[in-house]
């Protein structure tokens, strides 16, 4: 650690995903972890840490990879060795954890579905447009139509059946034996941000593979793999994201491959799951820019408009490629050439753009455009965050219908809002807690009433406590019967058949905690700008101590397995 220390300062690492201004003997910026207008983030070259007074963060520069990258501290360790040339030796005598295992497992299964890449995929993969140097470049692989051929060559490199099924490789059939998830399928490993296998998504193909099976299955949510999290290829194009100050989002792995190879290798893509603010968030940690590219068939149109407004609401400048004639990116790269996947992306339109010129092609008649503007436009319009790019939307809907602006921003006030009814008392409470808390109470709840409970009920009852906090806990104890009887409903419909519910229970505690914790440190940091302004330098003290206390707790909880 210290060798990588010595050669990178906190000022090299983060000026990398942030513009650091000079103010006195420190550097300033805006915090790259939560919205800011004025700057309060700020690094220290000379202790060679970081803080900031808006949210409360700090470290060093493994807590600052950690945190803008979504990784570990073994995952920011490697990517810092790596800029650094450090080179990383283990002590092999170092006891390894869970996740250690599962990385080692998840690469020697990647090496295992490339040594079984057919002739008959490899051609299909060719045909579809890619390189023999892509597809070796992307570790592609197939999985066969054996069913335990992955799960027994595992367990011959004494990896146990439960790492297997932690990992989402193996899975159980109906006589509780293991087989293999991926089957008549070719595999695309997909990589967290340090470059490390994490899960898998599979196309079928094949003569063997069932008719009515999905076209890609993807792996399921693991100890490593969180969906919402991780984009399929941003370990690769994190830094021609930063170059280009953009990013290229499509939707399937095909898509994405074909347009690395294309030259276009600032793209990312979804990974089984739609478009999300955790996304948008990792994406803006690179730039501001993004350029939506998925497909043009009516669920792919659907789809863009979703990740737009998320994006927008997350603060980015967003952008629609056009795709003519063609289905997907990897189909116009494939039938008219990488210059017209250039084309398509240099061409893209300012999403409000874009929506008024599909809008005014598709409907002349101008009463009908402007009920159209009014119903699609203006939601798109009320997420853009930036009050000068809003206004020159405005300008430009106004032009469009022949209106005054003024016009166009009294529409505005009366788009419709998600309504926000009042809550009170242990409503409230309830409001406030991630899904994930509710969901892990209702499964305490429903345990309690069975005859021969899966957990250890009075055991998980206490932690839970811990996790949530008593206040918030005691509030949902004394809920009526019959809101405790809909919570038992919903966790019985989803956990009833889980062969293993004390191992899909046990990360949710770990993560409650630390959703408490950072609502917490929210709360104080909010209290630490009232006492500066009120100049109580005694407050100011004690809530900056307690401010570092909640960091430190919220940094040493583990993800649980």
């Amino acid at each position: 650690m210290q060798q990588i220390k010595d050669k990178l300062s906190i000022q090299d690492v983060v000026s990398q995903y942030v513009k650091l201004d000079r103010a006195g003997s420190s550097l300033r910026a805006r915090c790259p972890f939560h919205a800011e207008k004025t700057p309060s983030f700020h690094v220290s070259p000379e202790r060679g840490t970081y803080h900031c007074f808006g949210c409360g963060v700090g470290g060093d520069i493994f807590t600052f990879v950690q945190a803008i990258e979504g990784l570990d501290f073994k995952g920011a360790l490697k990517i810092l060795a790596e800029k650094a040339g450090v080179p990383l030796v283990y002590d092999r005598t170092e006891k390894k954890d869970d996740n250690d295992r599962l990385f080692e497992l998840m690469e020697a299964a990647t090496i295992f579905y490339q040594s079984k890449l057919s002739d008959d995929a490899q051609e299909y993969l060719k045909k579809r447009g890619l390189e023999e140097g892509t597809i070796h470049a992307f570790r592609i692989g197939y999985a066969g139509d054996s069913w335990s051929d992955i799960s027994d060559t595992m367990r011959g490199k004494k990896f146990s059946e439960r790492e297997l099924l932690d990992s989402g490789i193996s899975k159980k059939n109906e006589r509780g034996g293991l087989v293999d998830k991926f089957r008549n399928r070719i595999m695309f490993p997909i990589a967290d941000s340090a470059g490390r296998i994490v899960a898998f998504s599979g196309r079928t193909f094949g003569e063997k593979a069932h008719p009515d099976a999905p076209k890609y299955l993807n792996s399921p949510e693991t100890p490593l793999f969180r969906k919402s999290r991780i984009l399929y290829g941003f370990d690769r194009a994190k830094q021609a994201i930063r170059k280009h100050n953009a990013a290229v989002l499509v939707e399937g792995q095909m898509d994405l491959v074909a347009s690395h190879q294309a030259g276009w290798t600032n793209t990312v893509a979804v990974s089984g799951t739609a478009f999300t603010a955790e996304h948008s968030a990792l994406i803006k940690r690179m730039t501001e820019n993004l350029v939506l590219a998925l497909d043009a068939d009516e669920a792919g149109i659907k789809a863009a408009g979703r990740a737009a407004r998320i994006a927008l609401q997350g603060g980015l400048n967003v952008k629609v490629a056009a795709l003519p004639d063609a289905k997907d990116p990897a189909d116009l790269i494939q039938t008219k050439g990488k210059e017209a996947w250039s084309a398509a992306i240099r061409d893209a339109k300012d999403i409000i753009t874009f929506l008024l010129d599909v809008l005014e092609t598709r409907l002349p008649k101008r009463d009908q455009f402007r009920r159209a503007v009014e119903t699609i436009v203006l939601p798109f319009l009320s997420d853009v965050q930036s009050p000068i790019a809003r206004e020159q939307y405005t300008r430009e809907i106004a032009e469009r219908l022949g209106v005054s602006e003024m016009a166009v921003l009294e529409a505005l006030k009366k788009t419709p809002r998600e309504p926000a009814a009042p809550v009170r008392g242990n409503e409230a409470i309830q409001q406030k807690l991630p899904e994930r808390a509710r969901q892990a109470y209702a499964i305490l709840v429903w345990q309690e009433k069975e005859t021969k409970p899966a957990l250890d009920v009075k055991k998980f009852a206490e932690e839970l406590e811990k996790a949530l906090g008593s206040d918030a806990f005691n509030a949902l104890r004394t809920l009526p019967e019959k809101e405790q009887e809909e919570f038992r409903f919903s966790a019985e419909r989803t956990f009833a058949h889980s062969a293993k519910l004390d191992r899909e229970v046990a990360p949710l505690l770990p993560a409650i905690a630390r959703d408490r914790l950072t609502r917490e440190l929210a709360a104080v940091t909010e209290e630490l700008k009232v006492a500066e302004r009120a100049l109580d330098e005694a407050l100011v003290q004690k809530l900056m101590e307690k401010s570092q206390k909640l960091s430190i707790d919220i940094s040493k909880i583990k993800p649980s397995t």
